[in-house]
């Protein structure tokens, strides 16, 4: 099965990122985290009223944690964005 999104969204696969502390200490996914999330554009709509997005598949980028809808599809997660929920490329 394969997400299509339409007008202006985005499918995004979330990065998991595992985080330490300065001190080596490991915080598992239950801890509340505040920093912005990261992901990799899978696919892009083709815009509201022919307008251009400003992402392509494959570029890495930032997106805040409650944004757009999560959705699971085989077992993968991936979030569906519009395109003004995405906050930055990552270069």
């Amino acid at each position: 099965m394969q997400l299509k999104p339409l007008g202006d969204r985005v499918i995004v696969k979330p990065l998991q990122e595992e985080e330490v502390t300065k001190t080596g200490i490991v915080l598992p996914d239950t801890v509340e985290k505040e920093k912005k999330e990261q992901g990799e554009v899978i696919s892009v709509g083709n815009g509201e009223n022919i307008k251009k997005l400003g992402v392509k598949a494959g570029d890495r980028v930032l997106f805040g944690k409650y944004s757009g809808e999560d959705v699971k599809i085989e077992n993968e997660e991936f979030k569906v964005l519009k395109d003004e929920d995405v906050l930055a490329i990552i270069e």
